[in-house]
């Protein structure tokens, strides 16, 4: 049971900075967390769940994947990447998005480049969201390895649907604290106002 699931937040991701704005705060996190549902079916798919559009064993799904790969091993990887890249977003409202944490030998107590953050966020909600608008059309159509159209129906993509719709989220709210962090960087007056993480 948790006594302080705002203490325990705080202790996982570090603490937010004072001045974020609290919609950045909001639009960060959302943006780390959009993401999990998506890695969740992934997940349940490498597996052998029965909830994707690919028909017979899963071994047709491997495609290119090399035979001494698992399956579940892959959707793992890819999930947990996925999840590792959007929890980035929280750096843009977080200390340590703005001052190198003091367990990174070399820059601890460095301060981040405003651009060093921006550049990367801001391009990656561009393409975030270019991908995912444009991929919305042919959004429940997969093609096997084999070079077969299958469409996903029924309970199956409305499962897809509630785990993937919510990445059209993802650029868009990354975009929101991008802005939000470069605004509050650029007009803050004074770096000493922070201390090292």
């Amino acid at each position: 049971m948790l006594r302080n699931p705002t203490a325990m937040i705080r202790r996982m991701h570090g603490d937010t900075v004072e001045d974020a704005p609290r919609w950045a705060v909001v639009s960060a996190y959302a943006a780390s967390l959009v993401v999990l549902p998506s890695c969740l079916w992934r997940i349940a798919l490498g597996f052998g769940a029965p909830i994707g559009p690919l028909r017979g064993d899963m071994g047709d799904a491997r495609g290119d994947l090399p035979g001494w790969v698992p399956m579940w091993g892959y959707t793992i990887f890819l999930s947990v990447l996925s999840e590792a890249l959007a929890f980035l977003a929280v750096g843009l409202v977080a200390r340590w998005g703005e001052v190198v944490p003091r367990w990174i030998p070399g820059l601890a107590g460095r301060r981040v480049p405003v651009l060093a953050a921006a550049v990367p966020a801001g391009t990656g909600a561009a393409v975030l969201t270019i991908v995912t608008i444009t991929s919305l059309p042919g959004f429940n159509e997969f093609t096997e390895p084999d070079g077969t159209a299958v469409a996903l129906e029924g309970w199956r993509l409305a499962l897809f649907v509630a785990s993937y719709g919510p990445l059209v989220l993802w650029g868009p709210l990354l975009a929101a604290a991008t802005a939000a962090y470069c605004l509050r960087r650029t007009r803050r007056p004074s770096p000493t106002a922070l201390s090292t993480p």
